[in-house]
């Protein structure tokens, strides 16, 4: 590094130290050196560079003003050079340096202010070469760290052989991908993905009482994936550990390129696993396979979760409106990261299990060989990772009975889905149940076999459905809106932005297709229990 220090040890130069600055001024770095005869070069200059002058302005300038210029503008010192008419250098302007603490230094009369730019030229010059190369070195580790699959974890054991500094890599959802020389708690790495999600991403977060830390984004361009964090603030890092930090995210948007490939590939064979077990017989001999793929034993007792949130507080709901029959956009979509957020549970208990993310829940086949409480009690766990995970919101997890293998893993993923909607749906109680536990009319659909139940709907629901169909109309749409507003005329009116005399003859018209007489109690169940059940044989 160029400094008056390094200057100084070059016995060609001959300089002598008259006035040593502040503590660690002479080591401190400098970025160039300025000639001038200015008697005000403050303008001119910039931080940090060595000030060199043979004193011209001396008969028309007191030197406290010149030193005054010079320490204004934040150089890093003053080098006079001796010549023929001036043999030493003036003592006011070194009791000027002194008093301001900025180093002096004396050049001698045979040694031009030339010889000290090359020799200034030289040391960047070597830095910069030992910098490049240094960073070769480092890009080639990395690479051979990255290839040879040793991760996030790898990288930052490379980085810090060369810069001792607390580090920590952070995905936007929060979770910590890696860490040396320092971790961060719940709280700070919310605070990590926070900042992650803000546009533009900004190069220092403040970590509360940790302090700020920099930020060098990882991932694509113009999205961050994740961030390498220096538990350091940014001002405090020089520009060898920044380059440094520059170059290993460069390379960590490697690893988590490789780490999303093989997340969306378990993903979308986690996806397929679930069709195979709803298709029932048609693809049950696929099954086994695929959870032995993924360290499940399809010989073993086996138990599905479902995880979603809950709804957000308001209106009271029932009906269909707030049902499985419901239109798609009643449904909450799976927040992104649900998925990740149920796999590093199950990974943190050493349960092998395949999770997989639907659009609005996340279902984990796992093996269970405990009790049914034992169970319970994972359930409470997962739900409670999971609300650390996603901070405002209250996770919900439907649970299966056991099954005694692959062959019969239809019903229980059917269930725990169902279980997981009705405690999504309500507003208190438990966050986590068994389908058995909830007492809901579900449990009387979820009995029959889905043949029956697809041609009970077809039989009430086939009339209407044909005369949409025909004439494009909206009888099933004002039907699941009459059912989903408790059979309230004019609330229904109003969601349908139609007049009530409109809503009338639209109902009017289903008792005549359906044959069932929504006023009445019986034929509203029959109604409502028809859509129901066409959700559930649908799928």
């Amino acid at each position: 590094m160029l400094s008056l220090a390094t200057l100084l040890a070059d016995p060609a130069l001959e300089l002598r130290v008259l006035v040593p600055g502040r503590p660690g001024a002479l080591t401190d770095e400098v970025v160039w050196v300025h000639i001038t005869e200015l008697p005000d070069p403050s303008p001119y200059l910039r931080g940090r560079e060595l000030v060199l002058s043979n004193g011209l302005w001396l008969d028309g300038t007191d030197p406290a003003d010149f030193v005054a210029g010079v320490v204004r503008a934040g150089a890093a010192g003053v080098g006079f050079g001796l010549r023929v008419q001036r043999t030493s250098t003036p003592q006011a302007l070194v009791d000027a340096c002194r008093s301001a603490e900025l180093p002096l230094v004396e050049i001698a009369i045979d040694v031009p202010f030339t010889a000290v730019t090359r020799a200034a030229a030289a040391i960047y010059t070597e830095d910069r070469q030992d910098a490049l190369v240094g960073m070769v070195r480092r890009g080639n580790a990395l690479a051979a760290a990255i290839s040879h699959g040793a991760g996030a974890s790898g990288v930052l054991d490379i980085l810090r052989r060369d810069h001792d500094l607390p580090l920590a890599v952070v995905d936007r959802m929060g979770r910590l991908l890696a860490a040396a020389g320092g971790r961060l708690d719940d709280g700070e790495l919310r605070t990590a993905a926070d900042a992650l999600a803000r546009r533009p991403t900004p190069l220092e977060v403040d970590l509360g009482p940790r302090g700020p830390a920099a930020l060098f984004p990882v991932g694509a361009v113009g999205e961050a994936d994740a961030a390498l964090l220096c538990l350091r603030p940014a001002a405090a890092l020089d520009r060898a550990e920044r380059d440094a930090l520059d170059q290993a995210a460069r390379f960590l948007s490697l690893e988590v390129a490789r780490q999303q490939t093989v997340q969306a590939i378990e993903q979308r064979f986690a996806g397929e696993l679930l069709d195979m077990i709803l298709s029932g017989a048609q693809r049950a001999a696929e099954v086994p396979a695929r959870l032995r793929a993924f360290g499940v034993d399809p010989e073993a007792p086996l138990a599905v979760c479902a995880v979603a949130f809950r709804r957000h507080s308001g209106p009271a709901r029932s009906g269909a409106a707030g049902s499985a029959a419901a239109e798609a956009d009643d449904d909450p979509p799976t927040l992104p990261g649900v998925a990740e957020a149920v796999t590093d549970f199950f990974l943190a208990e050493s349960l092998p299990a395949v999770v997989a993310g639907g659009s609005t829940d996340v279902v984990a086949v796992l093996p269970w060989r405990g009790p049914a409480h034992g169970l319970g009690a994972v359930a409470r766990r997962l739900a409670e990772a999971v609300a650390r995970r996603f901070p405002g919101q209250r996770p919900v997890v439907g649970l299966s009975d056991t099954v005694a293998s692959a062959a019969q893993l239809r019903q229980p993923l059917v269930q725990s889905r169902e279980a997981c909607r009705v405690l999504r749906d309500r507003h208190g109680g438990a966050d986590e149940a068994t389908f058995a536990e909830l007492g809901t009319y579900r449990l009387l659909l979820a009995l029959q076999e889905t043949e029956q139940l697809q041609a009970f709907a077809d039989s009430v629901l086939g009339p209407m459905r044909a005369h949409d169909r025909k004439r494009g109309g909206e009888l099933e749409a004002t039907l699941r809106a009459f059912l989903g507003h408790d059979g309230q005329w004019a609330a229904t009116a109003a969601a349908m932005y139609v007049h009530v005399n409109t809503l009338r003859n639209r109902l009017n018209r289903i008792s005549e297709l359906t044959g069932r007489d929504v006023g009445r109690t019986a034929d509203r169940v029959d109604l409502f229990l028809a859509l129901e059940a066409d959700a559930v044989s649908s799928g």
